[in-house]
């Protein structure tokens, strides 16, 4: 049974022997359980040059997650034992008939008790694909929503921070708990500009000063 000592394991046991010592150069570094697991899967598809398949099958079982409930369920329910669910994960894996990097990947995630989070890895894979493309992903939470001409403003402004051949990949969101102000989450990069921050902080200066 797999261990779960670092997601590189997965990269060990997808490639083979004459690609396994080949060098990728990550085109998003991720940090996290999901960064690992997602950094290995995006490895081991470079390595074995695969890419755009393993992508193909990830987006296709996203789909599929998204239409069967009963699929969706067993992946998030915490009381099924284990094995059960490397078994019949790997029975699902096998009838979708998918290359052995994705087959071997899920089969990871099942053994090392993964499978409640295999959202979260998956939308880690589809940053690094992102990022891979020359798509710089930008999440920014405001207070209130932005009229077309604030959408404008703040995409032109972002626009301006990407290099040659990248494109930008904006989803504002909204949040009123941040009072004002915006929160900015480029690329591997978070920029918090929010009230709800800046009151916190100048909170902790007053308490400091009495």
């Amino acid at each position: 049974m797999a261990t779960c000592r670092g997601a590189g394991q997965i990269v060990r046991k997808f490639s083979t022997s004459a690609v396994k010592n080949k060098q990728v150069q990550l085109p998003l570094r991720l940090y996290g359980l999901e960064g690992r697991y997602a950094t290995a899967l995006y490895t081991a598809a470079t390595k074995e040059n695969k890419l755009d398949q393993v992508e193909s099958e990830i987006k296709a079982f996203q789909g599929l997650v998204s239409k069967d409930a009963n699929l969706a369920a067993f992946l998030k329910d915490p009381s099924l034992q284990r094995q059960s669910k490397v078994s019949a994960m790997t029975a699902v894996v096998k009838s979708l008939k998918y290359s052995n990097i994705t087959s071997n990947f899920f089969e990871v995630l099942s053994d090392n008790g993964r499978l409640p989070m295999s959202d979260s890895v998956i939308a880690a894979f589809n940053k690094i694909m992102a990022a891979h493309r020359g798509e710089v992903t930008c999440t920014v939470t405001v207070a209130a929503p932005l009229d077309a001409a604030g959408q404008k403003e703040l995409s032109s402004a972002l626009n301006g921070f990407l290099q040659q051949g990248q494109s930008l990949h904006l989803t504002v969101e909204v949040d009123p708990d941040i009072m004002g102000g915006m929160t900015v989450n480029f690329g591997e990069k978070f920029i918090d500009m929010s009230t709800a921050s800046k009151i916190k902080k100048y909170t902790a200066v007053l308490k400091e000063s009495a």
